[in-house]
């Protein structure tokens, strides 16, 4: 007697609860013991013979994934919470194979499969002690929060996945590893050597052999070779070295010397050092054109143009220096992108022949010279009192020395007309005046007559 009504307790205590069949017999107190027993027999659904005793899908997920793995205990999570985590990934992932596909439940189980890997990934690596700022090798590596961005590890080759793993970004030459690669960097950081030697590989493509490099990566030195073996040796376009698979992605990018040669734009593989030292260097103006290659103005309509167009903004800056209006308009800041326009017209950065090639740096350039003359020539009062008139001929509107059909006196700064100034094949008028004025001071005075 007394072993059966515990047996019955038991069997209450333990009766699934999701079971709809429920009898009456629960919501009475003091029933006996023979209702126990006939309520909890017909509470037990009767399985047919040969099943196995959880064949429901539904029960399945309920025993699988009804427990709460994502409740933090209190204090350290120790090892068998691990184990529960990748027991409940297993079964998470058998219920999934056997629901029916693209049914919704089924959707709902692949959600509770990447929250429970989710989970897991943060008690194997845990990301609270991971500090913001790393520096390492002249990197300045900065923690990235951004989950959605799918990036690749520079060290490892492999996929960062921003939703489960900590990554780093250096703030310099933007090298991206995983937070488990930091300590096993060895590239110092490129910015280093952009700051230390701005100046670019003139040569096209110097290859020296493999041979003069011992059959070794130039960057960290792993045994290559031609025929792949152990590794595959690759070729960078820009340095001209050979490097392995890990050190070359077979990354695009244009060659300045082909350009600043050549006038060629198509983007050759370059290792992963050289293409960062070119996206650092993209914009540094630190080309001479004019002595590395004079020729490429006779041949290239475009680099004329932009010349001429940059010798203008030079003689239109002294006007905004001296204007109030146009320092409180910060006209010179429409060309705060290319700073060296307003310095010298000889400098070039590699982004200025691209944007020349294609055509953008022309007409960009164009419109900045219709603003400025707009200023000079017609808004402004103080700037047009500034202007010239020819003294050759004395006729004609005022005069600047931007102006197409004028010509500049080299020595004293006079603007004339171009066919006046020609045309008399004299020297300037006010060239002459302060050579006869120069003269007449330092003549030396003549005999006193009444002495």
């Amino acid at each position: 007697m007394e072993h059966d009504e515990k047996l019955a307790r038991f069997r209450q205590v333990h009766l699934n609860p999701f079971n709809k069949q429920l009898g009456p017999w629960q919501h009475e107190q003091g029933a006996g013991k023979e209702a126990l027993e006939v309520a909890s027999e017909e509470a037990l659904p009767e399985l047919p013979p040969g099943e196995p005793e959880f064949r429901c899908p539904e029960r399945v997920m309920d025993l699988g994934l009804s427990e709460d793995h994502f409740a933090r205990p209190v204090g350290l999570f120790l090892a068998s919470d691990i184990q529960q985590l990748r027991q409940a990934i297993q079964e998470c992932k058998q219920v999934i194979l056997e629901l029916p596909e693209h049914s919704e439940k089924q959707k709902d189980a692949v959600v509770r499969l990447i929250h429970l890997r989710l989970k897991l990934q943060e008690l194997k690596d845990p990301n609270e002690d991971e500090p913001n700022i790393r520096v390492l090798l002249e990197h300045r590596f900065y923690k990235e929060k951004s989950k959605s961005v799918k990036q690749t590890c520079d060290k490892c080759r492999t996929v960062i996945w921003g939703l489960i793993q900590t990554w780093y970004t250096c703030t310099g030459c933007y090298y991206r590893c995983h937070s488990k690669c930091l300590n096993l960097i060895s590239k110092p950081c490129v910015r280093s050597k952009v700051s230390h030697q701005a100046e670019y590989e003139l040569n096209i493509c110097p290859e020296a052999g493999l041979d003069s490099q011992d059959y070794r990566c130039a960057e960290c030195r792993a045994p290559i070779s031609l025929r792949g073996v152990p590794s595959e040796a690759r070729q960078c376009d820009y340095t001209g070295q050979y490097y392995c698979s890990h050190c070359h992605w077979n990354d695009l990018a244009v060659i300045p010397a082909r350009v600043v040669h050549n006038w060629d734009f198509e983007p050759r593989k370059v290792s992963r050092g050289s293409m960062r030292y070119l996206a650092l260097m993209v914009s540094r103006p630190v080309l001479r054109l004019r002595e590395i290659n004079p020729l490429l103005f006779n041949y290239v309509e475009e680099l004329v143009e932009i010349r001429k167009l940059r010798q203008d903004i030079l003689l239109m800056k002294p006007y905004f220096i001296t204007c109030r209006e146009a320092m409180a308009a910060r006209l010179l800041l429409q060309l705060q992108d290319r700073q060296h326009f307003v310095e010298n017209d000889e400098m070039y950065s590699v982004q200025d022949l691209l944007d020349a090639h294609t055509g953008r740096l022309g007409c960009s350039l164009a419109e900045t010279h219709t603003l400025f003359a707009k200023h000079i020539k017609l808004d402004c009062e103080r700037c047009q009192a500034k202007g010239f008139v020819c003294e050759l001929c004395r006729e004609g509107d005022v005069l600047f020395p931007f102006d197409s059909h004028t010509s500049v006196c080299a020595d004293c700064s006079a603007v004339f007309h171009r066919d006046c100034y020609y045309d008399n094949s004299t020297t300037c008028p006010r060239c002459a005046r302060l050579t006869l004025r120069k003269q007449s001071l330092f003549q030396e005075p003549g005999p006193d007559v009444d002495a």
